[in-house]
């Protein structure tokens, strides 16, 4: 039996939703007392960087994902930075700001394009990338004095831009082991070949073509098994997913952020190609028993491409109606990110409304089959890239 709280749509196929919000703790302890929960898997970052897991474990209830402590690593831009640095895990060049007058001073010594983050949690929306000096100010104005993203951009890290192709890798973790999922390929940018504004993430295609065996060992070796070491000796106690976001650089592999959750749409494609049951793997971390289990995926290629709302990831209207979902081919699986139902009628909820998702022989075969489908459904301004895995 599957709870989720506070669900939507999608999962209400599967589980049966609960009308508590993700950040409501105390009301989610009580609920998983009450309901003899087994195991609670948390998806989103904020209530992780709330402390949700440490509030559970005290009241002896088994929960999937890291502590407040460790969930840091994602909650703080200035944090995580400050981990890579003390363990020798390859990043680019940064600076933090607390100061307007003193980032202002220094921008132009990082050189243009230039990477501006908020250091808190912006919702996939707080990293800014300014081409000159003009508009690298002006973002530094809206992050700090006009607080665009609230009190995330209290603090602000600034970073040399790295050039390369953009890839990402999550992994399964407890306090001994670190087990990379098969790679995928995540597309930031709002419109077709990386152009216009970053997003959530547009769509992703699984395995990354860029992802060969020797650049696979590299990562392991020189990332994941050093974040490993990097937690083992600042005692961070780490449980459960770790994405780990890279730019492949001429230098080789450099860490671009960590996330402490599942990614969205990585996880779409990457989970499309389990074959382990998903419950085993989670229970085998909460008890510290990753080593002791054999992870298997399909050969298969697998494709996850977003509609989004007209306007995003800046202003967008929801509410819009949904048709033609009922219309797709049996393969496809439909990821809801941001729809409600409003008497009868699906509606728009959200910046990224769904996730169209479907495997093949190959990432060509795949794409093909989801952006044929996507012909089929209809919402008012309705925005995809058309070029994911093609």
């Amino acid at each position: 039996k599957i709870y989720c709280a506070p669900g939507n749509p999608g999962i209400a196929k599967v589980a049966e939703c609960v009308s508590i919000g993700d950040s409501e703790i105390d009301k989610l302890v009580k609920f998983a007392k009450e309901n003899n929960i087994d195991l609670t898997v948390v998806g989103p970052e904020v209530p992780l960087v709330m402390g949700i897991v440490d509030k559970f474990e005290k009241e002896g209830l088994k929960i999937f994902g890291p502590n407040k402590e460790c969930s840091q690593l994602e909650g703080s831009k200035a944090f995580s930075k400050e981990f890579m640095i003390r363990h020798n895990i390859p990043t680019a060049k940064y600076k933090e700001y607390t100061n307007l007058e003193e980032a202002i001073d220094e921008i132009d010594s990082f050189g243009y394009p230039v990477v501006i983050k908020a250091d808190g949690l912006a919702a996939g929306k707080g990293v800014v990338i300014p081409e000159n000096r003009e508009d690298a100010i002006a973002t530094l104005k809206e992050m700090m004095a006009d607080k665009k993203f609230g009190d995330a951009g209290n603090k602000i890290v600034v970073e040399e831009f790295l050039r390369g192709i953009e890839t990402s890798i999550l992994a399964f973790v407890d306090n001994d082991t670190i087990i990379p999922m098969v790679s995928a390929k995540d597309h930031k940018k709002v419109n077709n070949f990386e152009q216009g504004l970053n997003t959530g993430g547009m769509g992703t295609f699984s395995p990354s073509e860029i992802y060969t065996e020797e650049l696979d060992k590299h990562i392991k070796e020189h990332v994941l098994a050093t974040t490993l070491e990097g937690f083992k000796s600042d005692k961070l106690n780490f449980k459960g997913i770790l994405f780990v976001g890279l730019m492949i650089t001429e230098d080789g592999p450099k860490v671009l952020e960590y996330n402490v959750r599942f990614g969205d749409p990585e996880t779409q494609s990457v989970l499309f190609r389990l074959d382990t049951n998903l419950n085993e793997i989670m229970t085998s971390i909460v008890e510290n028993k990753l080593k002791d289990i054999e992870i298997n995926y399909k050969n298969d290629h697998s494709v996850c491409v977003m509609l989004t709302s007209g306007g995003y990831p800046e202003d967008y209207e929801k509410g819009k109606v949904i048709t033609g979902l009922e219309n797709l081919d049996e393969d496809i699986v439909v990821f809801h990110s941001g729809t409600k139902m409003i008497d009868e009628d699906l509606v728009t909820n959200g910046g990224r409304v769904i996730g169209i998702t479907t495997k093949g022989n190959t990432v060509n075969e795949a794409a093909k089959k989801v952006y044929e489908n996507i012909k089929k459904i209809n919402f008012e301004g309705m925005h995809y890239r058309t070029d994911i895995g093609m």
